[in-house]
């Protein structure tokens, strides 16, 4: 594929990211389409970042004391993220994945609470909200507690503000919340190249927006209606999940600039600044607190196996 072309379909798709990390992945998808990635050096870092990657996860997801278990959400979001690692470069989450991960977690009794650990600018807007109605669903069964371990943007942020509480690390951001699209306009370089390209189609708007011409106003107000459809469905999401006014969310919280940890407190973007450790030992006492008589399952399966320790 064309590597001019293959950012071009990057830039199309509608993102709830931060514009500069789309286009760094971009780049990387353009080097490993122009042949790039074969090269040793290339393809050694890709699997460093690959292993660090999976390491981060696996320690993320390692089970907690009190029946806490923590679901990370690393990396880029998109809906299928997983069948593009290979050039994801930072890594990527599949909502979808992530979906069934928490539905696991909801349905498992020896779990109690649930802790999304977040570290991502954010992603495709595709997939997010029925992540983010999931979320809404399964706190409704058990408290579901989500961290900015250090950055929760965009997309990422939508996921988080579903969450029962939100926390930011002291060091972390949060925030861009808004959706952008972009065209990019190839037809004076092709010119230049030589190359003329005719588009064959059926249906009125079949090529609109087609990186061969300029964009015409009629395009272009049609992409500024999809971005304002999934802004609108953005901030009512996070109204819903701070329990805030629309109004406080497209007036303030950022405007779309990711704010830093006090800045986020202060507009009631989070619930608290906190670390990783802080809000698993707050979890961890709240469990043990729990209602009068109940234990969760981790500590009776403790209890049974010390039983049955005493009883040999």
């Amino acid at each position: 594929m064309n590597p001019s072309l293959l950012v071009a379909e990057c830039l199309a798709t509608p993102w709830a990211l931060m514009p500069e990390r789309l286009q760094a992945l971009a780049s990387i998808a353009t080097r490993w389409s122009v042949g790039n990635a074969a090269d040793p050096d290339t393809l050694k870092q890709i699997e460093i970042d690959r292993v660090s990657r999976e390491i981060r996860r696996a320690s993320s997801a390692a089970p907690s004391p009190g029946g806490i278990a923590v679901l990370p959400l690393y990396g880029v979001i998109t809906q299928r993220g997983n069948m593009v690692d290979a050039v994801s470069g930072p890594g990527m989450t599949s909502t979808q994945q992530f979906a069934a991960a928490l539905r696991e977690l909801v349905a498992d009794k020896s779990v109690s609470q649930i802790l999304i650990d977040i570290d991502s600018p954010g992603g495709s807007v595709y997939g997010v909200c029925e992540l983010a109605d999931e979320i809404m669903a399964a706190r409704a069964q058990k408290p579901v507690v989500a961290i900015a371990n250090s950055l929760a943007a965009s997309a990422a942020y939508w996921i988080g503000c579903a969450a029962s509480e939100f926390y930011v690390t002291p060091g972390g951001e949060v925030g861009s919340i808004g959706v952008w699209q972009a065209h990019q306009d190839f037809s004076r370089a092709l010119d230049e190249a030589g190359v003329t390209t005719t588009l064959i189609s059926a249906g009125k708007f079949k090529v609109e927006g087609n990186p061969y011409s300029p964009l015409d106003t009629e395009a272009q107000s049609f992409m500024q209606s999809r971005v304002d459809e999934y802004y609108a469905a953005f901030a009512k999401a996070v109204s819903r999940g701070r329990g805030v006014p629309i109004s406080q969310v497209r007036d303030g919280m950022g405007q779309g600039r990711v704010v830093g940890a006090q800045v986020a407190l202060e507009q009631n973007m989070v619930d608290g600044v906190a670390t990783l450790e802080d809000v698993l030992s707050r979890m961890q006492k709240r469990d043990r607190q729990g209602p009068p008589g109940s234990r969760s399952r981790t500590a009776q399966i403790d209890r049974a196996r010390a039983d049955l320790v005493l009883l040999g």
